[in-house]
């Protein structure tokens, strides 16, 4: 699976590509990897700059992953819509798969994930992409467990167990595979609390799939 991550610090922190690609590994799937990644950048930013756009005109992509700047969808979320639509043109015209990398409320407005997920979902329903709901788990499992903390020091971005979760999700959503019983080390991560978040990936994957 060779899949072109296409977003801000919210993908590149932890090194989410990476972590998935670990999960990947142990499920006999190899997943080449390429970042464009810009601090803050929201969708129409990487358009605009041209980068993102050459990568896949430039092909050899099965999936291209696209995460809006964090806020954006919940602010304006017409102009997320339209920015997810020029990118799914030029993918679709690669012969790739649009996949739309649903993310998460800061800690201290968590009132705001049906906004995103509203904005994240509809993108998907328009255009036929995959949907990973990496936001929906958070807050279900936020809801029900007060450890590991998922989001970092600042309370938006991900700690490191926020994007193993995330990881998690996308093994699930996106590459139809159960990461329960993986047993990868991942450096500044507990066996009991991977295993923790493993479980939890894919019993909430699983809820939300029966609907």
């Amino acid at each position: 699976m060779r899949i072109l991550f296409v977003g801000n610090s919210f993908t590149s922190r932890n090194n989410l590509p990476g972590l998935i690609k670990g999960l990947a590994s142990a499920r006999g799937i190899e997943v080449e990897h390429k970042l464009i990644s810009a601090g803050g950048a929201s969708l129409r930013q990487h358009l605009n700059a041209g980068k993102a756009l050459e990568a896949i005109a430039g092909g050899g992509f099965d999936t291209v992953v696209l995460q809006e700047q964090s806020t954006l969808p919940i602010k304006s979320p017409a102009r997320f819509r339209d920015s997810a639509h020029d990118f799914d043109a030029a993918i679709t015209a690669a012969g790739a798969r649009t996949a739309l990398y649903l993310t998460w409320a800061g800690r201290n407005a968590p009132e705001t994930q049906q906004a995103l997920t509203d904005a994240y979902g509809g993108a998907a329903a328009e255009l036929g992409a995959a949907l990973i709901p990496v936001g929906l788990v958070w807050e279900r499992f936020l809801a029900t467990h007060d450890a590991p903390v998922l989001h970092d020091a600042d309370n938006s971005h991900p700690a490191l167990a926020g994007s193993y979760l995330a990881a998690c999700v996308f093994l699930i959503a996106l590459l139809q595979e159960d990461p329960v019983g993986i047993d990868v080390p991942v450096k500044g991560l507990d066996p009991d609390t991977s295993a923790l978040l493993r479980q939890a990936a894919w019993d909430i994957c699983t809820e939300l799939a029966a609907g």
